[in-house]
């Protein structure tokens, strides 16, 4: 169930960076938070409509803390990049990635496996590689980027936690249903409200909504009860790998000789990881065949 668990994650790995192209092409038509607020309500009926009888009383606690930790990672994340640039905001974003170990030792009460937190480590650098070209100087909106990633890096420990505890269901709707509910009442006052209905925008809402939103955070949830915080976040740093080559194939974008680079640290981390562990299963296999 764990490398089933791990590879579940890949996949969401891929969804979220495959959609990079389709949002920010639908968003020259729709503001954002009337984007995030369709999106995130097309996930909530879906998810109401499939798991409404599964949904558990004891879920509104953990559901509530872990969908207003995704809406305000996605507030954060927002607001952030219209102060800051696009390389410095994914950078930072992606921070998230080595403070899962950090946040997780802190609510489990035990230490991350070193092998992990060195693999998390070495995709922190090929993340860097890829996405910070511009001098570093902290802004206002780099410092809302960074918040962005603790509150990713604690939804990420949060879905951990509860989700085999109260139903990954039960987490996944109620989790889904706040942020709609919540991103439905920002749109109405965080910014100037613009949509217009076009064949683009309908795409990337039902695409974002049922895959990139319902799908995915419902997959995370069973995942996450198989495998630690900490390998999820290490496999989420394929996003932006993900990203730049679904960006090249649909739109020929090219990247820098750094940014290949640091796309192969990202994949020697998590090879280092995962060989670790697969070689770890086949001395206990041996062992236990040898006994």
């Amino acid at each position: 169930m764990r490398v089933r668990a791990d590879f579940a994650l890949v996949g969401i790995t891929i969804v979220w960076g495959t959609t990079f192209v389709i949002v920010k092409s639908a968003l020259t038509d729709v503001s954002t938070f009337v984007f995030v607020a369709l999106r995130f309500s097309v996930a909530a009926i879906v998810l109401l409509s499939l798991y409404r009888k599964a949904v558990r009383r004891a879920a509104l606690g953990p559901g509530l803390l872990a969908g207003g930790l995704l809406f305000t990672a996605y507030v954060f994340q927002t607001f952030g990049l219209e102060l800051t640039t696009p390389s410095k905001s994914a950078f930072l974003t992606g921070l998230s990635i080595p403070m899962v170990p950090l946040a997780s030792s802190l609510v489990y009460r035990t230490k991350p496996r070193a092998v992990e937190v060195t693999g998390v480590l070495i995709a922190t650098l090929g993340m860097m590689l890829m996405t910070l070209t511009a001098p570093f100087d902290i802004s206002r909106g780099d410092l809302l980027s960074l918040l962005c990633a603790v509150t990713f890096a604690l939804h990420i420990v949060v879905i951990g936690h509860f989700s085999a505890m109260v139903g990954f269901e039960s987490l996944a709707v109620i989790q889904i249903a706040v942020s709609a509910v919540a991103a439905s009442a920002l749109s109405l006052f965080a910014e100037p409200v613009r949509f217009r209905l076009t064949g683009a925008v309908v795409a990337a809402i039902l695409i974002t909504g049922l895959l990139a939103t319902a799908l995915v955070f419902t997959t995370q949830a069973w995942a996450q009860q198989y495998t630690s915080a900490t390998r999820a976040a290490l496999i989420f740093a394929l996003e932006p790998v993900v990203a730049w080559l679904t960006s090249w194939a649909l739109t020929g974008e090219t990247m820098a000789i750094r940014g290949k680079v640091g796309a192969g640290i990202i994949l020697a981390g998590i090879l280092l990881v995962e060989c670790t562990r697969n070689g770890r299963a086949a001395e206990t296999s041996g062992a236990t065949r040898t006994s």
